[in-house]
């Protein structure tokens, strides 16, 4: 890798770090959305942190993963228009989103 390379990158991240988007539906209610976190977990993966990604936001890989295959199969179709293993890591997606936010309810407002 090049030293302009690492120091672009290393700006981006900087940059994304500073520019986070605020959750209008925490703002408005003063709850955690099913998504809150996932801004600072895709940033402590460009960062290779992937333990700190999972700790703030179990989702982020499998949302991501989800993500390139769909538009890997939108550019190769890659699932000949059966979508079987599409509809199952939307569900992985979809399970991971859920469980992780019931726990998070859970452990911070019903305690």
């Amino acid at each position: 890798m090049t030293l302009n390379y690492i120091s672009c990158s290393l700006l981006f991240v900087n940059w994304l770090q500073d520019h986070l988007l605020p959750c209008p539906f925490k703002y408005l209610t003063g709850i955690d959305c099913p998504g809150c976190g996932f801004q600072r977990a895709v940033i402590a993966l460009f960062k290779g942190n992937f333990h700190k990604s999972f700790a703030l936001y179990p989702p982020a890989i499998p949302i991501i993963i989800t993500a390139i295959w769909w538009l890997t199969d939108a550019l190769y179709q890659l699932d000949n228009g059966k979508a079987t293993v599409k509809k199952s890591l939307f569900m992985i997606a979809g399970s991971f989103i859920l469980v992780s936010y019931l726990i998070k309810m859970f452990t911070l407002y019903i305690r």
